[in-house]
C-alpha cells in the first residue's frame, strides 16, 4: 500500500469527518489511518456482518444480497474478514457500490490486492484502519473491536449470518440494545436473531431497508414479513 496514499487522521485533524466522530475510546477521538475517499462516509452506512461459519440456505441469499446490492448506491461498511464476507466484497468491488473496509490491522505492510486499485481510483472504496501500523496480524480481539467500531459508524446493520452463542449474535444484541435498526436475512438459520428483535429481510428487499422504508413490525417475534409497514 503506497504511504503517499495513506492518511493519518488525529482528534487534532482540521476537518476531521464527522461520522468517525461516533467512534471514540472513553470519550477520546480516535487517531485512524485511511486510504480512498472520505466522502463515502457522508453517505447511509449498512454495517454488515456473517459468522465465519454459515449454513447452505444464508450463503446462498448472501450471493443474492450482494448480486443486489453491487450495482446500487448502497455503501456498505465492513471488516470483510470471514470467508462469505470476503465472497460478498469481491462481488461489490465488481459493482458501482461504495465500500469501506476495516481491517483489524494496522496499513503498515499492508498490500493493496489487485481488486482494489480500480474502485479506489474510482473514489468507490475506502479503507480506514482504527489500529496502530506496527500491527500487521489480526487476532480475535482486535477484529471484535473493529466490529464494534463498524457498528458504531453504521446506520443500519444487516447479518447475513450469526452462530448462535458467537461474537456476531453479541454485537447484534448491542447494536439492538442501543436502538440501532438490525436487519437479518431471511432465513430459518437465523430465527435466533428474529427472536432477539432483527428484522428479517429477503436479499432483494434490502435496499428498501438501506433508504429506511422498512420500519420495526409491532410484534417483533412474528416471523412473516407481511406485518411489516412501508413509510415510503
Amino acid at each position: 500500500m503506497n504511504p503517499e496514499n495513506r492518511i493519518l487522521l488525529t482528534p487534532d485533524t482540521p476537518d476531521y469527518p464527522a461520522a468517525l466522530k461516533r467512534c471514540s475510546d472513553d470519550g477520546q477521538l480516535l487517531t485512524i489511518t485511511a486510504q480512498g475517499n472520505l466522502n463515502v462516509l457522508d453517505s447511509t452506512l449498512l454495517g454488515f456482518f456473517c459468522s465465519v461459519r454459515s449454513p447452505g440456505d444464508t450463503i446462498l441469499k448472501t450471493y443474492d444480497l450482494a448480486r443486489t446490492l453491487r450495482d446500487t448506491d448502497a455503501t456498505i461498511i465492513g471488516g470483510f474478514q470471514s470467508p462469505m464476507e470476503k465472497e460478498c466484497l469481491d462481488l461489490l468491488l465488481r459493482g458501482t457500490a461504495p465500500v469501506v473496509l476495516c481491517p483489524a490491522r494496522g496499513l503498515n505492510r499492508m498490500r493493496t490486492p489487485k481488486s482494489w486499485k480500480d474502485p479506489l481510483a474510482e473514489g468507490r472504496m475506502l479503507i480506514l484502519s482504527f489500529f496502530n501500523g506496527n500491527i500487521h496480524r489480526p487476532t480475535a480481539t482486535i477484529a471484535a473491536r473493529r466490529n464494534a467500531y463498524i457498528a458504531t459508524l453504521a446506520d443500519r446493520i444487516l447479518i447475513a449470518h450469526a452462530e448462535p452463542g458467537g461474537k456476531t449474535e453479541t454485537l447484534c444484541k448491542n447494536a439492538l440494545a442501543q436502538g440501532k435498526p438490525v436487519f437479518a436475512l431471511d432465513s430459518p438459520d437465523n430465527a435466533h436473531l428474529i427472536e432477539l428483535g432483527a428484522i428479517p429481510i429477503p436479499a432483494e428487499e434490502v435496499l428498501g431497508a438501506i433508504q429506511g422504508k422498512v420500519i420495526y413490525r409491532e410484534d417483533i417475534n412474528a416471523p412473516t414479513i407481511d406485518e411489516w409497514k412501508d413509510l415510503s
